[in-house]
């Protein structure tokens, strides 16, 4: 019996351009009001997968349902979204409320209606003054929020956007991103996004869809996907990752330089070369002034504690990171993020050794062949 809850249902989805294959196999159900996000590097398919969705590019193979009907054929004129494109595509010749009139009209209602939804779109993104100005005469903020008011103005089932605020600088993006997850929220609209900025992935969406080379390489909450990478292809792209060599001891313990370490569980071959992984800012420092007073000594019981040495630190606003050598490390080196805090409190400087611990769980082993994808 088919999920009520299920909105939009892809299957077995593929799109190729003569010889090159843009979309492979491709199957996902997103639910009624979620935000999912793909995100991959470009050339990955997301952009591809975002206009078959909306009947600009018709698939090879697969099919599309959304609210339980097969749109899979259907030109766009007849599929029920809003979309958004990087490039915002106001039509200049047009007033901001044309602009977000333009889906209404289309729709023959009355003017009396138009205009009063107009007001209320402008004042839900926040520029009900903005009406009589032209595109031209607005920020790209501005031309923004007013494509995303043109989007939802018809109050599509689902609304697309793609890479929507990559035009936009670093400023305008961050407090955009926000807005936009908002008045998802509010609306509860079904909302397909996709970027390559993974804090915008991270931060906007309720699920993340990492694609490479057409495929799909894990799909989960950004906690997930942050936290428990399914590949060693996400692990890298998705933040920070250190990537050393190792050996496989066992299903939970891996060989990193002089040290055996316990790690999360998995499932390569005793013996085997092995990719370790941990994040900068899963490296925990010890030693005096590390804990707070009465608290038990935490190298007390050493499991993946060892001595490294600090080979530099460079600032980055609110940690040092820092280049770890030697001691357990062997040939081996590691990338630390250590906070303002600790590097006073501890007194942590370039050449100074101390003691580092790799907490299990944050410590994830992959087959060396696995590559990047």
């Amino acid at each position: 019996m088919p999920d009520p809850s299920v909105y939009l249902k892809v299957r077995d989805l593929s799109k190729t351009f003569g010889n090159f294959v843009a979309l492979r196999n491709i199957s996902l159900d997103v639910t009624e009001g979620e935000f999912v996000c793909f995100l991959g590097p470009s050339g990955c398919g997301k952009t591809t997968f975002l206009r078959a969705i909306a009947g600009l590019d018709y698939q090879s193979s697969g099919t599309i349902e959304q609210g339980g009907q097969d749109i899979s054929n259907l030109p766009p004129s007849e599929r029920d979204f809003g979309i958004v494109f990087q490039s915002y595509a106001l039509f200049p010749n047009l007033t901001v409320e044309r602009n977000v009139a333009y889906g209404l009209e289309n729709e023959k209602r009355s003017r009396k209606a138009i205009t009063a939804r107009v007001g209320e779109l402008l004042e839900l993104v926040g520029l009900p003054d903005q009406g009589t100005k032209y595109p031209s005469q607005l920020s790209g903020g501005q031309q923004q929020r007013i494509a995303l008011a043109r989007a939802i103005a018809t109050s599509p089932g689902l609304l697309l956007l793609d890479e929507p605020l990559s035009a936009l600088d670093a400023k305008v993006r961050v407090h955009l991103r926000h807005e936009v997850k908002q008045l998802q929220q509010r609306l509860g609209v079904t909302t397909v996004m996709v970027t390559h900025d993974q804090e915008e992935a991270l931060t906007m969406a309720d699920r993340i869809v990492v694609m490479n080379h057409g495929s799909i390489e894990q799909v989960g909450s950004p906690t997930e996907i942050y936290r428990e990478p399914a590949t060693l292809f996400v692990a890298d792209f998705i933040g920070a990752m250190n990537q050393v060599r190792g050996a496989v001891v066992d299903a939970g313990q891996v060989r990193l330089g002089d040290q055996v370490l316990a790690c999360r569980s998995h499932e390569l071959p005793t013996g085997s070369d092995a990719v370790v992984t941990i994040r900068p800012e899963d490296i925990v420092p010890h030693g005096a002034g590390a804990r707070s007073p009465g608290a038990p000594d935490p190298v007390a019981d050493p499991g993946n504690t060892f001595a490294v040495q600090i080979d530099n630190m460079e600032f980055l606003g609110s940690f040092w990171r820092s280049r770890l050598t030697g001691g357990g490390l062997g040939s081996e080196e590691l990338l630390a993020d250590f906070s303002i805090n600790a590097v006073r409190r501890m007194s942590l400087a370039p050449g100074a050794e101390i003691q580092v611990e790799l907490p299990p769980d944050r410590v994830t082993a992959f087959a060396a062949d696995a590559g990047h994808g």
